[in-house]
């Protein structure tokens, strides 16, 4: 194992510990909830769905979160400002744990963003996220809005290896004035996630996880991603049953974390109960591989 000679930032996010060196913290993981035709949803614009199975589904990440003792998130997917209130309502009454208000629309998320403030939520919220194709009057609002905590996504459309992922927070790359930590400030982020953007197998995911190495050295800010993706995108794995399939999108996450990731969105959160032992597991060997080098969990 490897500690980094820049000081690690920890932060603390409703009670969740996320970052640190290597073996000092153990991973936070964070199961996406009203995905796109996830199955308990039975209508995307309005936000209705199965509370019975949605509750089991949270209660059961929160029961393995407490086994393992790797905290969790939330990651709340919404389509309409409707539907993303209706979410957010519900997880946040079966569980304390901070949430990802994720939408592919910006004014999904500001919705969601500003209704978590009105509720009194706004510490337990993580603004997912602030990204290449961010514009002023979203800066604003979530300056105003007062949220702490947000991914900094890594992705640029220039360039899918380690400079381009580097270059989109440092400076722009081009294609932003300023990069996207400094845009994450502007908009009072205090707590910034860095998501490193895993891209397919043949474009970029290799170097994806190389960059996490690079970000965490530059920043010493908490990072992760979503590399079950990649996963997903290998062609080799067509030729599989689906049960091998999911064998590697599961086993995916602890390459996240033997690169230093600090937290790991992994997918549909029905995989909680292969992917927390698994990841626990991980931490375990790496806690106990960096006491030589002096560094203790805590």
């Amino acid at each position: 194992m490897f500690k980094f000679s820049k000081k690690q930032e920890t932060f603390d996010i409703a009670g969740v510990r996320i970052g640190g060196q290597p073996g000092e913290v153990r991973t936070v993981l964070s199961g996406a909830i009203f995905y796109k035709n996830h199955s308990i949803v039975t209508d995307e614009k309005r936000g209705l769905f199965n509370k019975s199975l949605a509750e089991e589904l949270i209660v059961k990440q929160e029961e393995l979160s407490d086994k393992t003792g790797n905290q969790h998130f939330v990651q709340i997917f919404a389509l309409t400002p409707e539907a993303m209130t209706n979410y957010i309502d519900f997880v946040t009454e079966i569980t304390d744990a901070p949430f990802l208000i994720d939408s592919i629309d910006s004014e999904v998320r500001l919705a969601g963003a500003a209704h978590a403030c009105k509720v009194g939520l706004s510490n337990r919220a993580i603004y997912n996220s602030i990204n290449v194709g961010i514009e002023n009057k979203e800066i604003d609002k979530i300056r105003e809005l007062k949220i702490d905590s947000a991914i900094i996504l890594a992705f640029s459309p220039k360039g899918f290896d380690v400079k381009g992922r580097i270059y989109i927070l440092d400076n722009g790359n081009g294609i932003l004035n300023k990069g996207l930590i400094d845009i994450a400030r502007e908009c009072g982020i205090t707590k910034p996630l860095i998501d490193i953007a895993v891209t397919l197998v043949g474009q970029g995911a290799g170097a994806a996880i190389r960059a996490s190495y690079v970000a965490k050295a530059k920043w010493g800010y908490p990072v992760g991603g979503g590399i079950y993706n990649a996963a997903a995108s290998w062609e080799k794995l067509r030729d599989y049953e689906k049960e091998y399939r999911e064998f590697c999108g599961v086993g995916a996450n602890v390459i996240q974390r033997m690169a230093g990731g600090d937290f790991v969105l992994y997918g549909p959160i029905e995989k909680a109960p292969k992917v927390f032992p698994l990841v626990a597991f991980a931490d375990d060997i790496i806690a106990e591989a960096v006491k030589d080098i002096k560094v203790e969990p805590r």
